[in-house]
């Protein structure tokens, strides 16, 4: 094999650790930086729902009469 090319070879795989050197060493460093707490304050939350509701009752006819004739049962 050239010794040019083993040179090459040699050279590229060198700078390969030290960019990959570089990165763990930079990724390590930033470990430190990121920090999670809870507030001190409680969180509040305000929401403003209206909750609106109706009911349709449509009645049969014979059930209607029969209602309006035993009103003292309902």
């Amino acid at each position: 094999m050239n010794k040019f090319v083993r040179k090459g070879r040699m050279r590229d795989s060198v700078l390969r650790n030290v960019k990959i050197t570089f990165l763990s060493i930079s990724l390590l460093s930033l470990t430190n930086c990121v920090q999670i707490a809870a507030p001190d304050k409680p969180i509040v939350i305000e929401l403003n729902i209206k909750i609106e509701q109706s009911v349709v009752l449509r009645i049969d006819g014979a059930v209607k009469q029969a209602i309006e004739e035993n009103a003292g049962i309902f």
